[in-house]
């Protein structure tokens, strides 16, 4: 799959919530930085809405819910399910509330700099193939429309909030996620000579 980004932010073929939990990038800033997370609601179940519900404030936080959340504003650009199923909450555009407290190459406040991707997961087990072929095809497509952002700048949700967060986790394959982009980019390379 090959993805294109409009010049607001929103990536096309994919569907689309327009998050509340988002705000415009301060002026002048470069998107520079794409960071991934994992999330899921309840930990380890996969496919449900409450993913979904969270970043759209529609999370059911009473004491039969999820109590421990209520009043978390939170979003992703992107939310990246187990079959590769690709939301987009926050155009890249716009900045999404994904980083927290956080710092990347000596500056803080992450989002103001960045693109954050939430892959549908745990820090418990592995991704699924579908997850990297999503994830790599939309990371190819922000790599051409945001150069600030290359290979360099790929960071986990652990890397800029260190004992704070531990996300995508250990079973996150870094090295197969950056062979690949790398495979990619270089046949687009050999097709475009």
């Amino acid at each position: 799959m090959i993805y294109a980004i409009d010049g607001h932010g929103w990536l096309h073929g994919v569907a689309r919530r327009l998050s509340p939990n988002c705000d415009a990038r301060p002026p002048g800033v470069e998107i520079e930085v794409l960071v991934i997370h994992s999330i899921s609601l309840p930990e380890g179940c996969y496919g449900g809405p409450d993913v979904e519900r969270l970043f759209m404030n529609e999370l059911d936080v009473s004491p039969g819910g999820y109590p421990d959340l209520k009043g978390l504003r939170v979003s992703a650009h992107l939310f990246i399910r187990r079959d590769g199923e690709i939301v987009q909450f926050v155009p890249f555009e716009g900045r999404a509330w994904h980083a927290g407290v956080s710092r990347c190459a000596g500056r803080e406040r992450v989002n103001d700099f960045s693109v954050g991707i939430e892959l549908e997961g745990t820090d418990h087990g592995p991704f699924d193939e579908a997850q990297y072929r999503s994830l790599v095809a939309v990371s190819e497509a922000l790599l051409q429309r945001y150069p600030a952002i290359n290979t360099e700048r790929l960071y986990g949700h652990s890397d800029i909030a260190p004992g704070r967060k531990t996300d995508p986790g250990p079973y996150f394959d870094w090295g197969r996620y950056r062979d690949a982009l790398q495979s990619r980019a270089h046949g687009m390379r050999g097709r475009e000579g």
